[in-house]
């Protein structure tokens, strides 16, 4: 006779995304437990919803109550009768309903109460805590100003509680006012910390602001204010040569449409920007973070063909760009090509130049982009317009140096060539991280 066959228990895996057993017990960190968490987090958020004037009201409701037993049991101790200590009672937690709207007003009724319930009455042991809440709350919601008479009327109101028992017991009135100015001074505490964190918030926010519009001028002056001046350079070749080149002119005036395209892609992208501030984002679209339906920054690639638009009514522009340079991040490539064009804006504008010549190297960490041109250059003691001190705040940011002047005697760099000194001189250099 064989044996029985034995029975073997087999293990299941519990299939993925299998509804859980409503019967089973909840266990703390398994999915049973997860509709009292649930609960918890909906009643909490419900409880932080209720406004703080309700609380107010509960919180004056309970003293009250408190009161009202106390006053109810202690009824034959009463000098001045149940009633009296009831509105006296009413009179003292009342004005916790107000601590936040009235909180100086609130206190000073609160206490005047307290001070006739002590002297003509009977005192409480629950009246004193409802003054000590309106005392916190004189500190924490009062203006400043309002706020120091907190201390003084709680000496006041100290000296009327503990009129009859402090002869006998010293030690106890020190103590409480020490505790009474202890939550008042809490309360003072924790609004002028709050004050200062929002007064921080309101500078930071009032400095990125300034910022925000400073790189947004700075868009504008370096785009569209360039394009503009090379329009006007064009625009004044083609009525020179209008009767004597009508081809040259016809050259000029396509050269004027393509420019005032380029000067609408670019007020396009800085009106992309603004519309990306109204909405509260102050992002880095000046380095290269385009927003969305805007035209793409340039950069060191598009040097030459502002030269080309640049040289067709002004002067002739050389542009030598190192192969390394190609390769800076994009906030050094879009910064490079804005340093030039202010260049060649203020060598179009100021100058007077036939010959300017462009240079960005890569070198020992360091983009170094320099422009200078063979004209008349500027005067000793000039002063840096618009356009330079906004590349000086640019090159500032990155975390470089510029520096700028006219060539020759006294100016940062030598003559341009053999013809000796003269013309103008921008020198920029960048970190490349």
């Amino acid at each position: 006779m064989s044996p029985p066959p034995r029975t073997r228990a087999i293990r299941t895996a519990p299939v993925p995304g299998a509804v859980p057993d409503p019967s089973a017990p909840s266990t703390p960190g398994v999915p049973g437990s997860w509709p009292a968490v649930s609960w918890a987090a909906r009643t909490l958020r419900a409880l932080r919803a209720v406004p703080g004037r309700h609380w107010d009201l509960v919180l004056a409701g309970g003293f009250l109550l408190l009161m009202a037993v106390e006053r109810t049991g202690a009824a034959e101790e009463l000098h001045g009768g149940l009633p009296l200590a009831l509105a006296l009672s009413t009179a003292v937690a009342a004005p916790l309903a107000v601590r936040r709207t009235r909180p100086l007003a609130g206190y000073l009724v609160g206490a005047a109460a307290l001070s006739v319930e002590a002297l003509f009455v009977l005192p409480s042991p629950v009246s004193p805590y409802a003054d000590l809440v309106g005392l916190y709350s004189l500190g924490l919601y009062a203006p400043r100003r309002r706020a120091w008479l907190g201390p003084f009327a709680a000496l006041l109101g100290m000296a009327a509680y503990f009129a009859d028992l402090g002869h006998d017991y010293p030690v106890i009135p020190a103590g409480v006012l020490f505790l009474w100015l202890l939550g008042w001074a809490f309360g003072y505490g924790t609004a002028r910390r709050a004050e200062e964190r929002e007064a921080a918030r309101w500078r930071l926010r009032r400095e990125v602001v300034a910022e925000e519009r400073a790189r947004l001028a700075r868009e504008l002056h370096d785009s569209v204010g360039h394009t503009l001046n090379v329009v006007l350079v064009q625009a004044g070749a083609a009525r020179r040569l209008l009767d004597r080149d009508p081809e040259r002119t016809r050259e000029l005036l396509s050269g004027m449409e393509h420019t005032g395209r380029d000067a609408l892609d670019d007020l396009d992208r800085v009106l992309g920007l603004l519309r990306r501030g109204g909405d509260g984002e102050f992002g880095s679209g000046e380095y290269g973070d385009d927003g969305e339906g805007a035209a793409p920054q340039p950069g060191l690639a598009d040097l030459e063909r502002l030269a080309d638009r640049l040289g067709r009514a002004g002067p002739r522009v050389r542009v030598r760009i190192d192969p390394a340079a190609r390769r800076v991040p994009r906030s050094l490539d879009v910064s490079a090509y804005r340093i030039v064009q202010e260049a060649l804006t203020n060598t179009v504008k100021h100058a007077g130049a036939r010959t300017v010549e462009v240079t960005v190297r890569c070198a020992g960490g360091w983009l170094a982009v320099e422009v200078r041109d063979d004209g008349r250059g500027a005067p000793a003691g000039y002063t840096p317009g618009r356009g330079l001190l906004g590349v000086a705040e640019r090159v500032s940011m990155l975390g470089g140096r510029v520096e700028h002047g006219p060539i020759g005697s006294g100016g940062p760099g030598g003559p341009l060539g053999p013809g000796g000194p003269g013309g103008f001189r921008l020198r920029a250099e960048l970190p490349v991280p």
